[in-house]
């Protein structure tokens, strides 16, 4: 099937093309540089989804040429070609407004829906504030330019921190228009869901902590549905140059322990490093646990439930890899066996505390 996208170059016109592709379609793209083509596109689609439209002109007069005119063409087209395929509007909640924007877009929703007359499918989207990968910063999108700024230590500007704006994630607004095909259109109005109403502060507050989330290794609430698309968003548009950052390591002559990530809910991840013959831990925990992974080396990981003597030893190597659990209220160690640096993964399932770091000394070999 060839799907015809107007708008193509555009924020979701990009997106929207590659969802397609991926899904097997062929994708036929209608923009600016080809604006004589529309006809023959048309002619050569089974469906089509009419993104393309004006919404930062000039003139006002551009609203009605960009949005209402061009679905005009488009319809024509699509009358013209007698075979009455499939069309899908992108509009904007806009419509409902009583400004040339609105109006122009409204406009462009009344020829669709006469064009749906004719027997045609046809799915009118009004979207909200649209976000993701590839959205312009500083043009009309407060998520985008809101990224941008705070990636590049920009400074950002915000009149009503109270103020709330609803957003739509791209991948949820690509996915549900490739649903529409091979689907029954309808005369209503569709959105995209799920919709995340957010106050400018909060979104201010969001990212900058995406931010600091470097120095303080903090990841996002993953579980969140707008925050998780925001932080991937928001890494999109970090300069080309920043893309790494180095970590803290506490070294010593015995090997190093560097924090990776951490999360309130979901604990932290570690790399720890120990020179041959060295021997770390000897220590217990009431509550917190751990996982240790050796991805380098070999070693041997030991254990002794505190009060009891029987000691526990499993050989673990890079070569094998092997999770081990390091249970409450049993003192562990683990020793470096070989002759090069050992490398360990440790998950700990709550972040490191100062004032509460449940870690008490003793030796595992009695």
């Amino acid at each position: 099937m060839k799907v015809l996208v107007t708008g193509s170059g555009g924020f979701i016109g990009k997106n929207l093309c590659w969802f397609l592709k991926q899904s097997g379609y062929e994708v036929l793209e209608f923009d600016r540089s080809n604006e004589d083509c529309l006809e023959k596109l048309v002619s050569e689609a089974d469906f089509v989804m009419h993104l393309a439209g004006v919404n930062r002109p000039i003139s006002n007069a551009e609203f009605y040429s960009g949005n209402r005119d061009l679905t005009e063409r488009l319809v024509d087209a699509l009358e013209a070609d007698h075979r009455y395929i499939p069309l899908l509007l992108s509009s904007s909640i806009q419509a409902e407004r009583e400004n040339d924007y609105g109006r122009s877009k409204k406009a462009a929703e009344d020829l669709v829906f006469a064009y749906g007359k004719t027997g045609a499918s046809v799915f009118v989207f009004r979207l909200e504030n649209a976000f993701g990968k590839w959205c312009r910063p500083n043009y009309n999108s407060v998520a985008a330019t809101f990224c941008y700024n705070i990636a590049h230590d920009l400074p950002i500007q915000i009149s009503d921190p109270e103020a709330q704006v609803s957003f739509v994630y791209i991948d949820d607004i690509c996915k549900t228009f490739i649903q529409c095909i091979g689907r029954k259109g309808s005369s209503e109005i569709f959105h995209v869901n799920p919709v995340y109403p957010v106050r400018l502060k909060d979104l201010s507050g969001m990212l900058h902590s995406f931010r600091n989330s470097r120095e303080n290794r903090y990841l996002p609430d993953l579980e969140e549905g707008f925050e998780k698309k925001l932080y991937s968003t928001y890494l999109s548009y970090l300069p080309e140059n920043q893309f790494a950052y180095p970590l803290e390591s506490h070294a010593d002559a015995r090997g190093s322990f560097t924090e990776f990530v951490k999360s309130p809910d979901r604990g932290q991840v570690s790399v720890n490093i120990s020179k041959p013959g060295i021997t770390k831990g000897n220590h217990w925990h009431h509550t917190k646990n751990e996982k240790f992974l050796v991805v380098k080396g070999e070693a041997v990981i030991r254990f002794r439930k505190v009060g009891t003597e029987k000691i526990y030893e499993y050989p673990v190597s890079g070569e094998k890899l092997m999770v081990v659990d390091i249970p409450t209220g049993y003192t562990h160690s683990i020793e470096n066996t070989g002759t090069e640096d050992l490398i360990t993964i440790m998950w700990a399932n709550e972040p490191f505390d100062p004032a509460d770091p449940d870690t008490f000394f003793e030796e595992v070999l009695l």
